[in-house]
């Protein structure tokens, strides 16, 4: 467990009402689109799919491994489905916070944001690995860097707590609609996808959601 200092460099979770929120691999929900959603895909699209998920999350990390390259590919970058990642920290909740911060960083467009997540996804192991605040907050900077980010602008961006802390909140109360409990959860037009999150089993209810 890491030991949460440096306020001004990580958000504390306590402060933004996110202990015992939610944890990796659970049941999920949500509704409707909010102005917070970073949204790809079309906007027009009969198909909605909403992930709820975390940073800090091992299973999200293993969907985004092995199933969002083609989910992208196939119902995202076709038009066939409008995609939202929905935030929803899991433990260390500061930590998986101050990621989605950094992915939203600086203005981020829909595309660097997601490009971000997928990087923190990809990273999260190493990120662990540092071993402490310290460590974690170097790998961000070096994530932000690759992005084109200053180091004081990532800094920045994880300490924004009022706009990270109203963003968090909203999203656990649309997840309440569904009763989450965890991620990575998925809802298609509004119903919880009860199958097994891959790509396999997403795909078939979204060519269900599709066809209906």
């Amino acid at each position: 467990m890491f030991a949460v200092g440096r306020r001004q460099l990580l958000l504390g979770a306590s402060a933004l009402g996110l202990v015992g929120l939610a944890g990796c691999n659970g049941g999920g929900g949500g509704a409707g689109v909010t102005e917070d959603d970073m949204v790809l895909g079309n906007a027009d699209a009969s198909v909605t799919l909403i992930e709820y998920a975390s940073t800090t999350c091992s299973h999200c990390a293993a969907f985004h491994e092995e199933a969002w390259d083609q989910l992208k590919t196939n119902y995202i970058d076709t038009g066939r489905i409008r995609f939202i990642l929905r935030e929803f920290p899991t433990a260390p909740a500061a930590v998986a916070v101050a990621g989605f911060q950094l992915a939203r960083c600086g203005g981020a467009s829909p595309e660097q944001y997601y490009a971000r997540v997928g990087e923190l996804f990809r990273q999260q192991t190493a990120i662990f690995a540092t071993g402490s605040m310290d460590g974690i907050r170097r790998k961000f900077i070096e994530i932000g860097g690759a992005a084109g980010l200053t180091e004081e602008q990532v800094l920045q961006c994880i300490a924004d707590t009022d706009g990270a802390a109203e963003r968090i909140r909203a999203n656990g109360e649309t997840a309440q609609q569904f009763n989450v409990t965890g991620t990575p959860t998925f809802i298609i037009n509004g119903v919880k996808h009860e199958g097994a999150p891959t790509y396999e089993a997403i795909s078939q209810a979204i060519d269900a959601a599709l066809a209906g």
